[in-house]
């Protein structure tokens, strides 16, 4: 049976497309047949960071409209079997997405699918309600900073109380708390919240952390999910949020300032004639 994941948040800017097409692309390493949808209508960005953008002839929205079939539509990966993309439209309003018209594709993709990823938009406009309402599982994407966690638990909130689970009175929505752009240097000297401080004001089980780094913005300006990139912590990160998504215990990393060997702090600073 297929498992709908919303990834969300309340904030914009804290890596949701980023992270959807991280977690899609490492669920489908690991033998499970996923399609990540892109519920973002009129802004569309799902499809640059997966190297797909020419290949968009039909969209989201095509097929809900009845203009276009799934297998028109769905854009299947270039580097990873078992991995297909359902772009949004940018040409449309926000309010194309139906709920009976989401409820259809989601319920054709459910027949041949392990796994649907929707990629949430910011906030709590009509998309971002029509991404998580059908979710059996959310991702909460946030960083470690005061407005951002706010606003993510404006989203459990939501998540509570809006969804069709909640609705039906069916078990809730499992929620899972994803810290991006998270820099050990800047907790310690107080720039930012600990993850403890977040795990404590959200409530959430923590699914992992990413750590602050620059593979994530080269990954994306090159079309790659950073996943993909494992010399980077980041991208090792994802792949350990991937395993405890599949219900694998592992330890979280990243979270501690690196320490500098004796030499390195012997000759930090120095340089060579």
């Amino acid at each position: 049976m297929a498992k709908t994941i919303v990834i969300t948040s309340g904030k914009g800017g804290v890596g949701k497309t980023t992270t959807s097409a991280s977690i899609s692309t490492g669920l489908a390493l690991k033998g499970k047949k996923t399609v990540v949808i892109d519920f973002d209508v009129g802004l569309r960005n799902l499809d640059l960071i997966m190297n797909c953008e020419r290949r968009v002839v039909y969209d989201f929205v095509n097929v809900i409209n009845g203009e276009a079939t799934l297998k028109q539509a769905l854009i299947k990966d270039k580097q990873v079997e078992n991995l297909y993309i359902l772009p949004a439209s940018q040409t449309r309003d926000k309010d194309a997405l139906s709920e009976d018209g989401v409820e259809k594709v989601l319920s054709e993709l459910a027949k041949t699918f392990d796994f649907i990823i929707c990629d949430s938009p910011a906030g709590i406009e009509h998309g971002a309600q029509m991404a998580l309402y059908f979710a059996d599982e959310a991702i909460i994407v946030t960083n470690p900073e005061v407005s951002s966690v706010r606003d993510s638990d404006r989203i459990l909130g939501i998540l509570n109380s809006k969804s069709r689970r909640a609705e039906q009175g069916l078990e809730p929505v499992k929620e899972h708390l994803l810290l991006t752009r998270y820099n050990p240097e800047r907790v310690d000297r107080g720039e930012m919240l600990n993850v403890e401080d977040v795990k404590d004001i959200l409530a959430v089980k923590l699914l992992g952390v990413i750590p602050e780094s620059q593979a994530v913005l080269s990954s994306s300006n090159q079309g790659v999910p950073v996943i993909h990139d494992q010399e980077s912590n980041a991208g090792q990160a994802y792949s350990d949020a991937v395993e405890r998504l599949l219900g694998n215990e592992l330890p979280h990393r990243f979270l501690q300032t690196e320490k500098k060997g004796f030499f390195k702090r012997m000759f930090k600073g120095s340089t060579t004639a």
